[in-house]
């Protein structure tokens, strides 16, 4: 009798193995692959910081105009964008994302600082210097300050 009563009692473990074994990666994998395609399909600020860091400029750029399109009050991303449209050489498209993130944000130093950049690329000394004041006011001794004086510096503004 033992020998019929131990192959029942296995049958029933056996079948909760087999339908919790099948049904747990499909419930995983559905999951995951919500998750990677959410993710997958939008490039972040992160993304675009990564590529301006291997000065891949234009594609920081395709990815900064879309975060400002779906975040337009987001002053980090327009600074970017404009970092990125002055280093491609795009003067007008930077100039426009500057004051973008400087309306949102008029103390925002690092647009305070690449504007300002781009004011010394312009030959406009006279807002260069003004944006170097604003920073000084803001900052003190800042980071964001000593790269624009050093900038300066270098084309021999004084």
């Amino acid at each position: 009798m033992p020998q019929f009563t131990r192959p029942f009692t296995r049958l029933p473990i056996a079948a909760l193995i087999a339908v919790t074994a099948f049904s747990i990666p499909a419930f995983a994998a559905g999951t995951e692959d919500t998750a990677v395609e959410s993710t997958a399909s939008v490039a972040s600020y992160a993304d675009a910081e990564a590529l301006i860091a291997q000065s891949d400029f234009k594609a920081a750029r395709v990815i900064l105009k879309d975060v400002t399109a779906a975040e337009p009050a987001n002053a980090d991303a327009w600074n970017l964008l404009g970092f990125s449209s002055r280093k491609l050489g795009d003067l007008k498209a930077a100039s426009k994302a500057y004051a973008k993130a400087l309306a949102i944000n008029p103390g925002h130093l690092g647009a305070l600082e690449y504007q300002g950049e781009m004011f010394i690329e312009m030959g406009d000394a006279d807002n260069a210097k003004a944006n170097l004041a604003k920073l000084q006011s803001l900052c003190g001794n800042c980071e964001e300050l000593q790269d624009l004086q050093q900038a300066l510096a270098a084309a021999g503004i004084s």
